[in-house]
């Protein structure tokens, strides 16, 4: 058996647990400035359609931007911002969003549909991607708390085929969706923090 030296097995732990590229959060604060346009301060949106980025998981953020700026998902405001963003701007962007606490959104919602909401969320399993609390994970979006409007329109836009950029998931799920139901889940999720 051949002993590997300590100080190789050092440097080989700090280069392998290093990222290729680090995420700077500090900076990723610096470039959202321009972002607070429409995802308010820290990511905390106050307007409906446009959703709160605070708290949404770093791997998302980096993969919505990259898909925005490669044309795997379009938005008439979203898709000419990431058209000039590199790599790093969209790492950094993503580790300060996430770094972010999401505040309660204003939306009052109706209680017999919130439950009809959390009871839609259990039949349709929406846990086995989004997790428990649905602060999400990895590439699944942090839905908790989530801005109401944009909930619907996402859910819409998914069951309509006019976002595509989920590899099926989504958009299988949705197609099983009423109307009442998409709004019930809007107004469950909306109230989860």
């Amino acid at each position: 058996m051949r002993l590997v030296p300590p100080a190789f097995a050092a440097a080989a732990a700090l280069w392998l647990g290093s990222p290729a590229s680090a995420q700077d959060a500090e900076a990723g604060g610096r470039k959202a400035a321009v972002c607070t346009a429409c995802h308010g301060p820290g990511g905390n949106s106050a307007q409906p359609l446009y959703p709160s980025l605070a708290g949404q998981t770093a791997r998302y953020v980096y993969l919505q931007l990259k898909d925005f700026k490669e044309g795997r998902r379009t938005d008439t405001l979203m898709t000419p911002m990431a058209q000039n963003l590199t790599r790093d701007d969209m790492l950094d962007l993503a580790a300060f969003f996430a770094a972010q606490e999401l505040r309660p959104a204003a939306f009052k919602t109706d209680p017999p549909r919130v439950a009809q909401g959390a009871a839609k969320a259990a039949e349709t399993l929406c846990t086995m991607c989004h997790l428990g609390g649905f602060k999400g994970q990895n590439e699944i979006p942090r839905v908790a708390g989530q801005q109401h409007d944009y909930i619907v329109k996402q859910l819409q836009d998914f069951k309509a085929g006019r976002r595509k950029n989920d590899a099926g998931s989504m958009t299988s799920v949705s197609k099983t969706l009423s109307d009442d139901d998409i709004e019930n889940l809007a107004q469950y999720l909306t109230t989860l923090y």
